[in-house]
């Protein structure tokens, strides 16, 4: 060995400690800071909900000030333009100012039909249509372009792109939102999307685990059932988060689908045999699990959001998203309040999500 590879080789090692120790530098400053919060405020953090209009109101107001909610989604009803909504974003800083920890402020921008933007924004193809063309590059190109897009109005986290293997034709609600049938296909394409949103500085979260591209129910509207086994999960559906995961994914998104072979009595959003022993364990995920939408017809019509909640928290989710409805905001932040101080929800598995969800903002510098 010569001495430029040696000192090739000490430099790598040097690099490597180095990044170690900043690593738990950045562990033990986190855990220092979940130490110091309230019981509300870790709560919070295990919440993003969606507010109404414009402009912030008084109702958006507690939710940021007295809730700590840690997260806001947006949709059409938020976004009328550009300077709206930059404006609606800065007062949403400015009222969150009053906490240590920045909002994750969130949008399901897709592409195709699911899109939040105003229409005047130059429309990307959708999944199916970047399916159908099959280059990695311009997923990746379109990735960017979403992503830039958001960053110009000030958000910072897409629900995208969507990794379900439109395998049922008749499926009513993934459709075009999918890049194809084939699992080698909607994987390539969907991990190149997500490293395009990645590089914009937006955080991908993919969805919709365990994949729903397979029901013939609208979860919007009822509880879809999929009656495949854990092997036909691993050869088919699964394959593509398998992909994000191995990708260094930050988050994933879980569905409201029912699989009565895995669990019985519980929907994906709050089985433990689906996110803790399947995705995490198995599959070897350390990032942020993000439910659906509870006040989707899947959950209100069958459960009540409180406990569900309270339910998801408990089978490993981090963070429970309710887009609609302030009461029933409300109510979600107080079932999880108290599940944490009678017990029904311990401690160290509250600070285990607020420790994923402050690891991931520090990460893109919120």
């Amino acid at each position: 060995m010569n001495k430029k590879q040696l000192a090739l080789i000490l430099g790598l090692g040097l690099v490597l400690v180095l990044g170690y120790l900043w690593s738990q530098v950045s562990s033990d400053n986190i855990q220092r800071q979940i130490k110091k919060m309230s019981l509300e405020e870790k709560v919070g953090q295990l919440v993003m909900v969606g507010v109404a209009g414009y402009e912030i109101d008084k109702r958006t107001q507690k939710l940021i000030e007295t809730d700590h909610i840690g997260g806001i989604i947006f949709f059409k009803r938020n976004i009328k333009d550009l300077q709206q909504t930059l404006a609606l974003v800065d007062s949403l800083h400015a009222t969150n100012s009053v906490n240590k920890i920045p909002l994750f402020l969130a949008v399901d921008e897709e592409g195709g039909r699911v899109s939040r933007i105003p229409d005047e924004s130059q429309q990307v193809p959708t999944s199916q249509e970047l399916g159908e063309i099959n280059s990695a590059e311009l997923s990746y190109q379109v990735g960017r372009v979403l992503g830039a897009r958001l960053k110009l109005y000030g958000l910072n986290m897409n629900f995208a792109p969507v990794l379900d293997i439109n395998s049922n034709p008749d499926n009513p609600v993934i459709g075009d939102r999918s890049f194809g049938a084939e699992a080698t296909i909607v994987s390539k394409l969907g991990i190149e999307t997500m490293l395009g949103l990645q590089s914009q500085g937006i955080i991908s979260v993919v969805k919709h685990f365990p994949g729903h591209g397979d029901t013939g129910v609208d979860s919007h509207i009822g509880l879809p059932a999929v009656n495949h086994d854990l092997e036909r999960l691993r050869s088919f559906e699964l394959v593509p988060f398998a992909a994000a995961v191995e990708n260094k994914v930050d988050a994933i998104m879980i569905a409201h689908i029912l699989l009565p072979q895995i669990d019985p009595d519980n929907p994906a959003t709050f089985s433990r045999a689906i996110i803790t022993d399947l995705l995490r364990e198995e599959m070897g995920f350390t990032g942020v699990v993000i439910t659906d939408d509870l006040t989707m017809g899947a959950i209100v019509n069958n459960f009540e959001i409180g406990a569900a909640a309270v339910n998801s928290i408990n089978a490993g989710s981090d963070i429970v998203l309710v887009c609609h409805g302030y009461d029933q905001e409300e109510v979600v932040v107080r079932a999880i309040q108290e599940a944490v101080k009678t017990g029904v929800i311990s401690q160290k598995r509250i600070d285990q999500s607020v420790y994923r969800i402050l690891k991931l903002k520090e990460k893109y510098g919120l």
